[in-house]
């Protein structure tokens, strides 16, 4: 190839690079976006009253300064920060039909997305470990989990989501992107932006498969584990009542959990990212929005120490 030739290559290069995306949204059900816009806003402002409740009352009351509701108010934060990096696209999509992104814009989306996925997902491992020490091991709880232990893994949960999720996104912005520019979803989904790119894709594919393995399962595994001994520990419970009520508990995380876990592992553990992008919207629906919806309610909301915390919160307020 001539010089010539290179350059005139070099710039058709550059002028059919792709600077900014279209995210298609729901295009089957756009007949409905404002019905929809008011389902979805209503949900998003309870989920995050709810989770600015719970980390309000968590820093207000010294009782609730313990391993466990640091934990509880550290996912909380995740939780509504994690909402907010989807939704308000998503109720923009619901008004306007389709929602163009820039490039850097979209990475980033990206980027916060799957950081806080998966901080959110290593704090329900360390939660449930938190449980089970505490329902299994009550003696030894207080020695083994204080606020210094507790900090130091919420440190941790942020620094091994940072290190996984920006070698994730260096390999990302490495691509090229020459041709479609539509992503058929809601947000910057990566697997429906490395579905656009023009490059070899195998070699991110794989670093999203292992990396939904390693972030995922690991953390369903541990979780499992300590629910798994939590549950044996309950059926040995001298009281039925005792045994009713930490079951209804028990059953109420494990379906949250459910929702999430299953969500997650459809739409990520799977080696090729291509042939499923209709149904990965769905599921992420369900993660972004039900699940989250939920967690604040099942996960604190229902506590009785919560539930006595606020009243007094309230009532120095109202004085």
């Amino acid at each position: 190839m001539t010089d010539r030739e290179t350059e005139v290559t070099m710039e058709v290069k550059n002028e059919t690079t792709i600077q900014e995306f279209v995210l298609e949204g729901f295009p089957a059900v756009q007949h409905l976006g404002k019905v929809l816009f008011l389902v979805h806003l209503l949900a998003y402002l309870a989920s995050i009253t709810g989770n600015m409740v719970i980390i309000t009352i968590t820093w207000v009351d010294h009782r609730l300064q313990t391993p466990m509701y640091i934990f509880l108010s550290t996912f909380s934060f995740c939780e509504s920060c994690f909402i907010t990096t989807v939704i308000p696209t998503l109720l923009s999509i619901f008004l306007s039909g389709r929602q163009t992104i820039p490039f850097t814009a979209c990475l980033t989306q990206a980027f916060a997305f799957l950081f806080l996925g998966s901080i959110i997902f290593f704090l329900m491992a360390v939660m449930s470990l938190d449980r089970h020490l505490a329902i299994c091991k009550p003696l030894r709880y207080p020695t083994v989990m204080n606020l210094r232990v507790s900090f130091l893994l919420v440190f941790f949960c942020y620094s091994l989501s940072f290190i996984f999720i920006t070698g994730l996104l260096v390999q990302v912005s490495q691509l090229s992107f020459c041709g479609p520019n539509v992503i058929s979803h809601f947000f910057c989904d990566l697997g429906s932006l490395i579905h656009l790119s023009c490059s070899d894709t195998r070699s991110v594919e794989i670093y999203i498969f292992f990396l939904a393995l390693l972030v995922i399962l690991i953390s369903l595994i541990l979780t499992f584990i300590a629910y798994s001994n939590i549950i044996v520990t309950i059926v040995h419970l001298p009281s039925a009542k005792e045994r009713q009520k930490a079951f209804s508990t028990c059953l109420s995380h494990l379906i949250v959990l459910s929702l999430m876990y299953g969500s997650c592992v459809f739409t990520y553990v799977k080696p090729k990212q291509t042939n499923r992008l209709d149904s990965n919207r769905e599921a992420a629906l369900v993660n972004t929005v039900v699940t989250l919806l939920l967690n604040p309610v099942i996960y604190t909301l229902r506590n009785k120490q919560v539930h006595q915390a606020l009243r007094d919160t309230l009532s120095r307020v109202r004085l």
